[in-house]
């Protein structure tokens, strides 16, 4: 593969990334806001998206920003926020037509940089204070997607999981919020968190394409002014904990498909030398169609509705996942603790590794070539504390051996058991 030119400096409280590219014809903005993930914050956080879409001081309301975002030659603006490891991101993504290719244009990126500071830094607040309006409708909104969660039952599983799991840690924040918090936040407090968030979060802004690096450097140094902030230590390492007794929840809803959640710790995390293990392992037990899982406990035993297993990149904690019968509880985990077992054993060939780690690299490549996949692998990359470069993540599982591994599925530690099961009694 050609190698990623990434140009790090740091321009006032921003840490600038260039990645310069001829491959594409437009350009790529991408800023992420990071911060520790806190319980008392995450509502503010998840909510504050969503109100800085609306509007802004220049351009009130979200009509009049996609007017402008029109003039902009159909520039695309979007804003969401992450859970990611034990920090919380905050995404604005912008992408915009390459004024090489427009006569007599040369300030579109200008006027894009421009527009961004517009919607993060000043947006649509009177006397410290968002629109009331605004607030409660987007407030309304969010309270009918977390109250939601229940009804989708695999998600539900999964955050009731990691609530026993990671009981005490940064990790249990729930990346939706907390309902009970809506009715705490107000347009002034909200008004007050975007405050702390515009001068306290790490900002990182990636700017991919073709255009000339010093320009670009002065346009950014001119146009987005703020100050460094003090930044938040979080540690980014694996989550561990001594070995244990496995704990089991067993919960019951008004449900026909159970459902049976696995956590587990891995004690790896994406800076760590095993961590190309760890994505062929992952994918050997449950994270493609040809896995353990898949082929035992679903297709060889039926028993399950669907089956798989992933693993967060930062805090190395892994999950399986399976929809079931109630009665089907013990069997299906006992041929789960068995394919994890198999693992330990070796129990896998050497040819079915090497399709994996060509697999795996197929799909890091796929990612590469796409503009937004490959800014969000380079941050992963920033994020994570790896010091070398997506090359070498792509060399270290080529030479990932059947040896390796084993060794990491020994690493693998059993935490926590949850079921989530309708009347039907479990057997």
């Amino acid at each position: 593969m050609k190698a990623i030119i990434e140009k790090k400096l740091e321009i006032g409280g921003v840490n600038l990334h260039i990645v310069p590219s001829k491959k594409y014809k437009t350009i790529t903005i991408v800023a992420k806001f990071k911060a520790p993930l806190k319980r008392e914050t995450i509502t503010n956080r998840v909510l504050l998206p969503y109100i800085l879409r609306q509007g802004t001081k220049k351009f009130p309301t979200r009509a009049d920003l996609q007017f402008e975002l029109d003039d902009l030659y159909g520039a695309s603006l979007s804003l969401d926020g992450a859970k990611v490891g034990n920090h919380h991101v905050i995404s604005v993504r912008m992408e915009i037509a390459n004024q090489k290719y427009i006569n007599d244009e040369s300030s579109i990126i200008e006027n894009t940089l421009a527009l961004f500071n517009e919607v993060v830094f000043n947006p649509n607040t009177n006397n410290k204070a968002f629109d009331e309006a605004v607030v409660n409708r987007e407030k309304k909104a969010l309270q009918q997607q977390i109250s939601s969660i229940i009804d989708d039952k695999d998600s539900f599983a999964q955050m009731r999981l990691v609530d026993e799991m990671c009981e005490g840690e940064p990790y249990q924040i729930h990346a939706h919020g907390y309902e009970e918090d809506l009715a705490e936040i107000t347009p002034e407090s909200l008004y007050e968190y975007h405050q702390s968030f515009i001068n306290e979060d790490e900002l990182d802004i990636y700017i991919l394409g073709d255009f000339d690096e010093a320009e670009l450097e002065n346009t950014v140094e001119k146009t987005i002014i703020r100050k460094k902030p003090e930044l938040q230590v979080v540690t980014s390492s694996a989550s561990t904990k001594e070995q244990g007794e496995v704990k089991e929840i067993i919960e019951e809803q008004n449900l026909q498909q159970s459902k049976l959640h696995l956590g587990y710790r891995t004690g790896i995390s994406y800076k760590d030398e095993d961590f190309a293990s760890l994505l062929i392992f992952n994918s050997l037990f449950g994270g493609y169609p040809g896995s353990k899982l898949f082929v035992n406990v679903r297709e060889k035993h039926s028993l399950a509705y669907y089956v798989g297993s992933g693993f967060d990149t930062y805090t190395g904690l892994l999950f399986v996942s399976s929809g079931i019968a109630a009665s089907d509880y013990k069997k299906a985990r006992d041929i789960i603790d068995t394919q994890m077992k198999a693992m330990q054993d070796g129990d896998f060939t050497d040819l079915e590794v090497e399709e994996i780690k060509n697999l795996t690299a197929s799909q890091f490549l796929e990612a590469m070539d796409h503009a937004q996949g490959l800014i969000e692998l380079l941050y992963q990359n920033d994020l994570g504390g790896r010091t070398v470069g997506l090359e070498q993540l792509l060399k270290d599982i080529q030479i990932v051996t059947k040896e390796d591994v084993v060794k990491m599925a020994n690493k693998v530690v059993a935490d926590t058991v949850y079921f989530l099961t309708g009347k039907e009694k479990s057997q």
